[in-house]
């Protein structure tokens, strides 16, 4: 036997010995140990020599554009039909399974920023066993700065079963890494400091020490509610990304009999044009992508033609990196403009957050 199949045999048995032993309080310490070691034999099954899949043809993709954007689902539920209605690709369309063999790219502009729209092979149940050259879908879903996942109103529940594949292949959607800290030190076993009580102190150890962790401080900054976060929080290779939901061919039914109880789920009839705008603005939402606007002058107009693209939460001090590292020596003053601004021109600190449609001026 390889070394690939006898991880997958260990996992196997720990995937069964979890489904066989009932969960309860009286059993989360061994349940929090089995995942433990699930994660680990996971996380070596998918080292860095089977990256993508192994051999045969990758998916190697060069990104460009200001963010790339992954559209992944089921075969034949419109991915590229609807690249093709909002980017400059041409992706072949086909009423038939598998008709993009490839990875298509395309790039949609919007609101001034370029982004880049990857049509990928459609994903089946059991991709992240590698089904369906799973694995090298997921590698380009990884690199990918936001998720789609779509399917048609006739198989809405395949939503949940994509997002599944996902979650067993370490992407987790629209959701954070836990607040957890390891220091790693040369000697002193294992310290818990977790001011929450998530959990009791002998099963962090035990999972920790499960995961390879021999001597560390973990130091736990949030209250955890599941033993999941808590793996989440101590394993290597977990991919966190913003995702929208897309059910498509809403044509095919009478519209009252949709239920759309979710925000973040666009219904959609690509080729009618139904639900491309929404879609457009739901991405841009999700990406977090901030339009900076630079003043050359302090009392001239800004350059709107081509504003620097940042993300939501970075600051003007990053601006300013952006434009030159140089240039932060020869600088000690930031005025904004827009309307988080308290008034036209107002000073601010190089660690003021950045916000849509800002314009900044830099000097003396």
């Amino acid at each position: 036997m390889t070394k690939e199949e006898i991880i997958k045999m260990k996992i196997d048995r720990v995937e069964k010995e979890i489904r066989d032993t009932p969960y309860d309080k009286s059993s989360e310490h061994h349940h929090g140990v089995l995942k433990a070691k699930l994660a680990k034999l996971k996380d070596e099954l998918e080292g860095p020599s089977n990256k993508g899949g192994g051999g045969g043809v990758g998916y190697a993709i060069k990104h460009s554009g200001d963010a790339s954007v992954v559209l992944v689902g089921l075969p034949s539920v419109g991915k590229s039909t609807l690249l093709n209605r909002v980017t400059n690709a041409e992706s072949k369309v086909g009423n038939y399974d598998f008709t993009t063999l490839g990875v298509i790219p395309g790039m949609m502009e919007y609101k001034g920023v370029r982004i880049q729209i990857l049509d990928l092979p459609g994903i089946v149940e059991g991709a992240a066993a590698n089904k369906g050259f799973g694995r090298k879908v997921i590698s380009v879903i990884r690199a990918a700065n936001m998720v789609v996942l779509m399917t048609d109103i006739q198989r809405i529940k395949w939503l949940e079963t994509v997002a599944t594949e996902l979650y067993k292949a370490g992407i987790r959607l629209n959701s954070r890494p836990p607040k957890i800290a390891v220091t790693r030190t040369d000697r002193g076993s294992i310290q818990v400091i977790d001011p929450y009580k998530s959990f009791d102190k002998e099963m962090v150890v035990d999972i920790a020490k499960e995961m390879g962790i021999d001597n560390a401080i973990i130091h736990i900054n949030e209250k955890l509610t599941n033993v999941d976060r808590l793996i989440d929080g101590l394993v290597k290779g977990r991919t966190y990304m913003p995702a929208v939901r897309v059910v498509t061919k809403i044509d095919m039914v009478d519209p009252k009999k949709i239920k759309n109880n979710s925000e973040d789920v666009v219904l959609m009839a690509a080729d009618k044009g139904v639900g491309l705008d929404e879609f457009k603005e739901k991405v841009w939402h999700g990406l977090g992508l901030v339009r900076v606007y630079l003043k050359r002058d302090r009392s001239g107009e800004a350059d709107r033609k081509e504003p620097l693209i940042m993300r939501r939460g970075q600051t003007v001090d990053d601006v300013l990196k952006r434009i030159s590292n140089e240039m932060r020596e020869d600088v000690n003053k930031a005025l904004v403009w827009g309307k988080n601004a308290r008034f036209p021109g107002q000073e601010v600190s190089f660690k003021f957050p950045v916000f849509d449609e800002m314009e900044v001026w830099f000097g003396r």
